[in-house]
C-alpha cells in the first residue's frame, strides 16, 4: 500500500504511550490517527486513552463545531454530563454532538485504570466552551477568552 492509495494498517500496540499530567488532570494515550497518517492534519482523530485513578480527563467543556464519541473498553469512571454524574463502565458509549451546550468530562473515582476509545473531529475553526472556568477558546486564533467580559455587537463601534 502506498501513500497514493492509502495508509497501511498499523498494530495499535506498536504506538508508544504518551503521558499527560497537569495536577488533577492526566492520562496516558496512544494517538492512533497521528501514527497512521504521520501528521496532525486530519479530519477525524482516534485515540486510546487510559484515565488513572484520581484523575480527570480534561476540563469540563463542550464543543461548538466538533462531534466527540467515547467507548469504554475496560474499567469504569464517572461521566460528568451537565448537572449529572453518571457511572460510565466497560461497554458504555456516548456521543457528544457538535453544538450541544452541555459540558462533559470524565473523572476516575475508582482504584483502577479506565481505558476508552475517544473519536473526535479536528476542525481548525473549533470553538470550545468551559463552563467551570467561564472561558471560551478559538482554535484558529489559538486564543482563550473570559466569558464574563462579554460585549454587545455594537460595543466600541460608535
Amino acid at each position: 500500500m502506498t501513500k497514493e492509495n492509502g495508509h497501511p494498517p498499523i498494530p495499535t500496540d506498536s504506538i508508544p504511550w504518551e503521558n499527560f499530567d497537569r495536577g488533577k488532570f492526566g492520562s496516558r494515550y496512544r494517538h492512533l490517527t497521528a501514527a497512521a497518517v504521520g501528521h496532525q492534519d486530519y479530519h477525524v482523530g482516534v485515540v486510546i486513552e487510559e484515565l488513572p485513578p484520581g484523575k480527570q480527563s480534561c476540563p469540563f467543556h463542550f464543543h461548538m463545531l466538533e462531534e466527540e464519541h467515547i467507548l469504554v473498553l475496560e474499567g469504569e469512571c464517572t461521566l460528568r454530563f451537565g448537572e449529572e454524574r453518571l457511572r460510565f463502565k466497560a461497554g458504555d458509549y456516548v456521543c457528544f454532538p457538535a453544538g450541544q451546550k452541555i459540558g462533559h468530562c470524565m473523572i476516575n473515582e475508582t482504584d483502577k485504570v479506565c481505558r476508552y476509545v475517544l473519536i473526535g473531529e479536528n476542525n481548525k475553526n473549533e470553538s470550545c466552551v468551559y463552563p467551570d472556568s467561564n472561558k471560551v477558546s478559538n482554535r484558529w486564533l489559538d486564543e482563550r477568552y473570559d466569558r464574563s467580559a462579554q460585549r454587545g455587537y455594537w460595543d466600541g463601534e460608535e
